[in-house]
């Protein structure tokens, strides 16, 4: 689906409605608080209108907002001179990451047998952090789990022991599951391989070029993804007999300097603050206006609408540098917190991507029910805020897995409560989800993920309008919650313990 331009229309009579109950709203309510107005006030246009800022950003500036880059610190401009304007305490926080920059396409070349080399982004793709390179050797599977089976079925190259009898210097092929794939790159370097291919698990949803990121610091290979099907026939070659191939990565790092935008309300109890956060950055490759302008803009509407409230509780409005470098920008923020100020958060909320055009309603699965894999106490109350907001509007939800991907990996470490939404991304919409939500099966949630074509026009205008007003919803909320999210009735306990096996999940990729 395809999303057309939509101007923002100010003043009109049912704007003016909507300002007139949102002023009505009482300074304090409970749970069950009527959050109508504040969603009649954050309206498609006005989200739309920070989208249209945002692609004017990225269209003078080189067609990116990448942190490190003009059109980021053009995003920061705009999104916190909004919010100052609304009267929100607005905090620039800078900090410094090395940058990621890929001086020429990656390579993967069969030279024995002699085949052609495979085609950069539609087959094969470095990993962000990859090391510089140009290796040609015998390539060695790692524990391979073919044909996969449930995902992620895969363990290969999570254990140092997956490498007894691996030959120093071969290229070591691993597939994607389990654990992260900085692990597996680590794993293979610590057992002397040359170079690294990582290639997609199999299941569906997980057959496409990974564009995966090892994270800094910047490792000491090469390491490429690939497209299951390149992944599938190079162990089947290997297999057969001896395998060489040439590995290229012509890559390296800089030093720069990035902002997070942090906005405070001028009420509410801070011993109790909620966070509402969402990444402000693109990839390099385009403008990423669902990516992550979608979050970026529902949640500034937001702010915006109910910036003259009185709030029971603090909110606080984040805005992410470098997520798409590694989630670096939130994870700052979270090392820079005393514990004291760490349990005053009472929950974050994150929204990361929510206008895909070819969308569902995914609800993080806090309670680790669909997964298995659970938030820190009270991330099942969020989880549940927003699947009976969806429930009331008529509107069906599915859960998605707490797999790391987003800036809610630092606050759920960190022992906070966790919730938030997503549209989709690279996974491809099934039969079953087209029946109920529409849009096509067969393919991607967003076919532009991390292409020049995620601009303006590539939103849901019918699914960013729904998952805007549910941005709105939980975040009066808890705004107006009399109680804790996590049930123990005190901020200072929200920074509970949570199970090993869920710590040991965390940044799967």
């Amino acid at each position: 689906m395809r999303t057309p331009r939509i101007a923002f229309a100010a003043g009109s009579v049912g704007a003016l409605a909507a300002v007139a109950a949102l002023a009505a709203l009482p300074a304090t309510a409970a749970v069950g608080t009527d959050t109508s107005a504040l969603r009649a006030e954050v309206t498609l246009a006005g989200v739309r209108s920070h989208q249209a800022a945002l692609q004017a950003i990225a269209d003078a500036n080189g067609g990116t907002r990448a942190s490190g880059t003009p059109g980021y610190d053009a995003s920061v401009d705009y999104v916190a001179e909004k919010l100052e304007e609304a009267g929100y305490t607005v905090q620039r926080q800078d900090f410094d990451y090395e940058f990621f920059v890929i001086d020429s396409a990656p390579v993967i070349d069969p030279t024995s047998p002699d085949l052609d080399p495979y085609e950069p982004v539609t087959e094969i793709y470095v990993m962000e952090y990859s090391g510089d390179g140009d290796v040609t050797a015998q390539v060695t599977p790692v524990d391979l789990t073919l044909p996969p089976t449930a995902a992620p079925s895969s363990t290969s190259g999570c254990e140092a022991s997956d490498f007894d009898g691996f030959t120093p210097g071969n290229i070591a092929l691993i597939q994607r599951g389990t654990c992260t794939f900085r692990q597996k790159a680590d794993n293979a370097a610590a057992a002397g391989a040359s170079a690294v291919i990582i290639f997609n698990e199999g299941q569906e949803g997980r057959t496409d070029v990974i564009f995966g990121t090892l994270d800094p610091p910047q490792i000491s290979i090469p390491v490429l993804d690939a497209s299951f099907a390149v992944g599938n026939e190079l162990a089947g070659l290997a297999a057969q007999g001896t395998l060489e191939v040439r590995v290229v990565a012509d890559v390296h790092v800089e030093q720069r300097t990035t902002t997070n935008v942090i906005a405070d309300s001028s009420t509410g109890r801070t011993d109790r603050t909620l966070m509402v956060g969402a990444h402000l950055d693109s990839v390099d490759e385009g403008p990423g206006i669902n990516d992550n302008g979608s979050g970026t803009a529902a949640i500034l509407e937001t702010a915006l609408a109910m910036s003259d409230l009185q709030l029971r509780n603090a909110v606080r409005f984040a805005f992410w540098g470098a997520e798409e470098s590694g989630l670096i920008g939130s994870q700052r923020y979270v090392d820079s917190l005393t514990a004291k100020q760490r349990s005053a958060i009472q929950a974050y909320l994150n929204f990361d991507m929510v206008g895909s055009p070819n969308f569902v309603r995914f609800v993080y699965d806090g309670d680790g029910s669909a997964f298995g894999v659970k938030g820190p106490n009270g991330s099942r109350h969020i989880e549940n805020t927003f699947v009976s907001y969806f429930a009331s509007q008529g509107l069906a939800s599915e859960p998605t897995e707490f797999d790391g991907r987003s800036d809610y990996d630092a606050f759920i470490t960190a022992g906070i409560p966790a919730g938030g939404l997503f549209t989709g991304a690279e996974g491809i919409k099934t039969a079953e989800q087209a029946a109920v939500y529409g849009g096509t099966a067969g393919e991607a949630y967003d076919p532009c993920y991390h292409q020049a074509c995620d601009d303006l026009e590539n939103n849901s205008p019918v699914g960013l309008d729904q998952m805007s007003d549910a941005v709105a919803h939980a975040t009066l909320t808890y705004a107006m919650t009399t109680s804790a999210v996590n049930g123990t009735g005190k901020a200072s306990e929200n920074a509970t313990s949570f199970e090993p096996e869920f710590k040991a999940s965390l940044r799967v990729r």
